[in-house]
C-alpha cells in the first residue's frame, strides 16, 4: 500500500486536487484486477480548508508516518501574482522537505510549485508551473531553472506540473513510472482521458493558442478544421461553413489568427503527429495517421519548428 499525501493550502483549486486524486483512486479501484493500491490522505494546518471554488474540505492535522515509496503532492491555489497569497506553514514546509530528504518523491500542481520553493526544493532543479506564473516563480527562485510551456518536469524526485488539468498528466506519469505504461493507460481509459500526454508537450494546444479572437465566422471554420484536421479540406467547403466568400474567409482568417486555414490545419496535424511520435510511433505512421500523404511534409514541418525554436 502506497500513501499519497495531499498537502492542502487555503483557497486551493478543486481540480488541482481532484484530477490527481482521481488517478490514484481509480488505480486502486477493486474493479481493476492486479492494480496498484494507493491510500489517499489529506493534511492541512486546520481541519477545515476553504477552496477557491467555495467548497470547504476536511483534512487531518497530523502528518502521517511515511516511507521513501510514498508520495507527497501540493495542489495549487488561487493566488493572483502569488503576492500575499497563501503559503505553507513552516511546519508543513519542513515535513515536505524532510520527506524528500528521506528518499521520497514530492510533486506539485500549478502554483503548488511555490510551496516546493518555500520548502527549499527548487534550488538547482528544473521546474515548471502555470504559464501565467512562470515569471514570478523564476523571480522568486533564481536558483531554479523554470522550464516554460511544458506540462511537467521531473528532477531528482521533485516533480512539478503546469496549470489545473495537467495534474492528471503528472499523476498518470507517476503511475506509469511505478507500475508501467499499461497501468497508466488503463486508468486513463477508465477516466475517459483522451490520451496520456508527455511532459514536454506544450501547455496550450494549437487549438487554444489561436482562439483568442472574436470572429464567430473564423471560430466556425476552426471548429470544422479541428473536427476533420486529418481529412483533405477544400477552401470552398470551409467558406461554406462560415457563410463567407473564399477570399473574404482567407482575409478574415488571417486577421484573426495570423495564418491561412491550410497553415492552421497543418499545425494541428503537426501537433498530433508529435504526440504520436512521443508515444512511440514512427514518423511514417504518424504522418499517415494525421493525413499527410507521405512523411516528407511532416519532416519538413518538424525541421522548420526546430529551427524556429533554435
Amino acid at each position: 500500500m502506497t500513501d499519497v499525501v495531499f498537502v492542502l493550502v487555503p483557497q486551493l483549486h478543486l481540480l488541482d486536487l481532484a484530477g490527481a486524486a482521481q488517478v490514484f483512486s481509480t488505480a486502486s479501484d477493486e474493479s481493476v484486477p492486479g492494480g496498484p493500491r494507493y491510500r489517499l490522505r489529506y493534511v492541512a494546518d486546520e481541519a477545515e480548508v476553504p477552496t477557491a471554488q467555495g467548497v470547504a474540505l476536511r483534512a487531518d492535522t497530523e502528518w502521517p508516518r511515511l516511507g521513501p515509496g510514498d508520495l507527497v503532492m501540493v495542489p495549487g491555489w488561487r493566488s493572483p501574482g502569488t503576492a500575499g497569497g497563501p503559503r505553507l506553514s513552516e511546519s508543513l514546509a519542513r515535513r515536505v522537505r524532510e520527506h524528500h530528504a528521506e528518499g521520497g518523491t514530492v510533486a506539485s500542481v500549478c502554483s503548488g510549485a511555490f510551496a516546493l520553493g518555500q520548502a527549499g526544493l527548487l534550488e538547482g532543479r528544473r521546474c515548471t508551473t502555470h504559464h501565467d506564473l512562470q515569471d514570478e516563480l523564476a523571480r522568486r527562485h533564481p536558483g531554479a531553472t523554470v522550464v516554460r510551456d511544458v506540462l511537467y518536469t521531473v528532477d531528482d524526485r521533485v516533480v512539478t506540473s503546469a496549470g489545473i488539468a495537467s495534474g492528471i498528466d503528472l499523476a498518470l506519469h507517476l503511475l506509469a513510472v511505478r507500475h508501467g505504461p499499461a497501468a497508466a493507460a488503463r486508468v486513463a481509459r477508465d477516466m475517459v482521458v483522451y490520451a496520456r500526454r508527455n511532459g514536454h508537450e506544450p501547455q496550450a494546444s494549437a487549438m487554444l493558442r489561436h482562439r483568442s479572437h472574436l470572429s464567430d465566422a473564423v471560430h466556425r471554420v476552426q471548429d470544422r478544421i479541428d473536427a476533420d484536421y486529418a481529412a483533405p479540406l477544400r477552401l470552398a467547403e470551409l467558406a461554406a461553413s462560415s457563410g463567407l466568400a473564399e477570399r473574404t474567409l482567407t482575409r478574415r482568417f488571417g486577421e484573426a489568427t495570423g495564418m491561412t486555414p491550410l497553415r492552421y490545419q497543418s499545425l494541428l496535424r503537426l501537433e498530433r503527429a508529435e504526440h504520436l511520435i512521443g508515444q512511440g510511433a514512427t514518423v511514417e505512421s504518424a504522418a499517415r495517421a494525421v493525413g499527410f500523404s507521405d512523411a516528407r511534409m511532416l519532416r519538413r514541418l518538424r525541421a522548420a519548428g526546430r529551427a524556429q525554436v533554435g
